[in-house]
């Protein structure tokens, strides 16, 4: 691309955070994207060099813009136009662990649970 900025929300819909452009829009509104440390409106232009903490539901991520695009490529591609930090690798690391190591409480109960399989998980 030759332009030296692309709108944010066009950029991480091409690097893949999101799944459409209007969810991109909608986590840059309600603060879920920041640039450089700050709040930041969709339309606001991204640099190569910038610092983005994206947090898209399911994962946070801290990256540094490598490239620009506005159009959606292979995953290849769209890794190849950030490049994740350290701190952020290890916290994703980190939360996956626990994730694995978390035992759903009403795991154990089969089928509906009873009144009183309700009150062991309302004390949970």
């Amino acid at each position: 691309m030759s332009t030296d900025s692309v709108r944010i929300d066009k950029w991480l819909w091409a690097a893949r955070f999101f799944k459409t452009r209007s969810l991109a829009t909608d986590a840059v509104d309600g603060g879920k994207v920041r640039l450089n440390g700050e709040r930041i409106k969709p339309a606001r232009g991204v640099k190569t060099g910038d610092l983005l903490e994206i947090d898209n539901g399911s994962t946070e991520w801290e990256v540094t813009v490598e490239g620009l695009s506005d159009t959606r490529g292979s995953a290849t591609v769209a890794q190849a136009l950030y490049t994740e930090t350290e701190r952020s690798i290890a916290e994703r690391q980190k939360k996956a662990e626990q994730r694995k190591l978390f035992r759903e409480p009403g795991e154990a109960i089969k089928g509906r649970p009873t009144k009183r399989d309700r009150r062991q998980i309302d004390k949970l």
